[in-house]
């Protein structure tokens, strides 16, 4: 889940060259109020407060040390409006994942917004019956491998009528295999990279653990799992050589 500027290529009328028309921008959202801006800080410490204390943390499940989660500062540039242009027939795809799997989604079609000038495209996914009425955009940046997580961050949005939806990439979240590598999460997919740095939302939580991309986490996944063979071999070898000193 590559985005493309709007071609420039001139039409032809009345065998005379006439300019591209770029695609009107919708209208942008208006700034951010006070209270919007005390609602997301209020949420974070909220977020923060259930990954330190909450069994169902993943920093509790893995009997982690949390530090509080990182942010970009909070920017109403980002909060954008997008057209929703749905695909003409709902259909299942496939989405790596972190363990090297696979995730079927069906993949409802494409979110257009307007940022620096620039058209982006974002692809819009919803996992199943279990999430409900809430579709999700996983997406990588060109702050993905530095500044945020590198395989990815997620927006969700709640499904409504209409073609219009606000992207708020200030709510922008990392999966909790940013986290610690006990969670399955699907990999945004290649059309959802962004060619804009997106200095909004959730940073990396360990920026001196962060792979560099999808392909890094997977490759790093395997260099773990051939460690913890190796090491696993070795130990049997040594109780092997015990039980023959014994007798």
């Amino acid at each position: 889940m590559t985005p493309r500027k709007p071609s420039s290529r001139p039409s032809r009328r009345g065998g005379r060259s006439a300019p591209a028309r770029r695609p009107r921008a919708p209208k942008a959202p208006a700034p951010l109020a006070p209270a919007y801006v005390e609602g997301l800080q209020k949420n974070r410490e909220l977020k923060d407060r259930f990954m330190a204390t909450q069994p169902q943390s993943p920093f509790s499940e893995a009997n982690l040390p949390f530090h509080g989660l990182r942010y970009y500062p909070i920017d109403p540039s980002w909060a954008v409006l997008a057209r929703f242009r749905e695909a003409p027939e709902s259909k299942e795809v496939w989405l790596r994942t972190s363990q090297d799997g696979h995730a079927s989604m069906r993949k409802l079609g494409v979110l257009e917004f307007h940022h620096g000038g620039r058209v982006h495209k974002l692809s819009l996914f919803h996992a199943g019956p279990q999430a409900g009425n809430v579709a999700f955009v996983p997406f990588r940046d060109l702050t993905s491998g530095q500044e945020s997580y590198g395989p990815g961050r997620y927006l969700n949005l709640e499904l409504k009528e209409g073609s219009e939806y606000t992207l708020d990439f200030n709510e922008a979240f990392n999966p909790y295999c940013a986290y610690t590598s006990g969670y399955e999460c699907p990999f945004p997919p290649v059309e959802n990279d962004l060619a804009v740095a997106v200095k909004a939302g959730e940073m990396v939580y360990d920026p001196q653990n962060n792979p560099a991309s999808p392909q890094e986490a997977i490759r790093l996944l395997t260099v773990r799992f051939r460690e913890r063979l190796e090491s696993r071999k070795k130990a049997n070898a040594g109780a092997r050589s015990a039980e023959v000193s014994e007798v």
